[in-house]
């Protein structure tokens, strides 16, 4: 008796903290409102206008490019590195048709939406590589002084990205 009401604690316990999880709003920080509600710039999916993380790209490569005072012979370099480093729109486009969805049995869905994460998981790969190594040419073309401009601009840090250094992170308020 005692151990099936724990079972059903910890149950409910975990149902509650998931549910929460999935209500929360994410994003914040430096960032803005990178995952937020319909009508900021997000779908009713939660995700982001591509026209509007075309513009935060744009506004994110140009506040870079202006720090690292590129040369002219650096430019093409530049113009390949950022070319290499845009949202891959087919990825964010490689969803089921609910039609075709509807028409198959549930481990038809299920075998379905495998084999799209799977091919999801691989083109996700395949861009992390080919940005990597876009990134690792770029930086090859930089003086020393240019590389540690980059090392400290081309990725936001992870408490910086979700407010954490400024005491906003995991659920605190910010500091006096």
């Amino acid at each position: 008796m005692k151990s099936s009401l724990k079972f059903t604690l910890l149950a409910s316990l975990l149902m509650a903290a998931g549910f929460a999880y999935s209500q929360a709003p994410m994003g914040g920080g430096d960032c803005g409102n990178m995952m937020g509600q319909p009508g900021q710039g997000m779908n009713h999916m939660g995700q982001m206008d591509p026209a509007k993380m075309q513009a935060m790209f744009d506004k994110r490569h140009a506040a870079q490019k202006a720090q690292l005072k590129l040369t002219a012979e650096q430019e093409s370099a530049w113009t390949t590195f950022t070319t290499a480093m845009r949202p891959d729109a087919g990825m964010m486009a490689n969803r089921p048709d609910p039609a075709e969805m509807a028409k198959l049995t549930t481990p038809e869905r299920i075998e379905k939406m495998k084999s799209i994460r799977e091919q999801h998981v691989k083109d996700m790969f395949a861009a992390m590589d080919r940005r990597g190594e876009a990134t690792k040419v770029f930086y090859a073309t930089l003086t020393p002084e240019q590389q540690k401009v980059f090392d400290a601009t081309a990725m936001p840090r992870f408490g910086k990205l979700h407010g954490a250094r400024e005491g906003r992170g995991m659920g605190r308020s910010p500091k006096p």
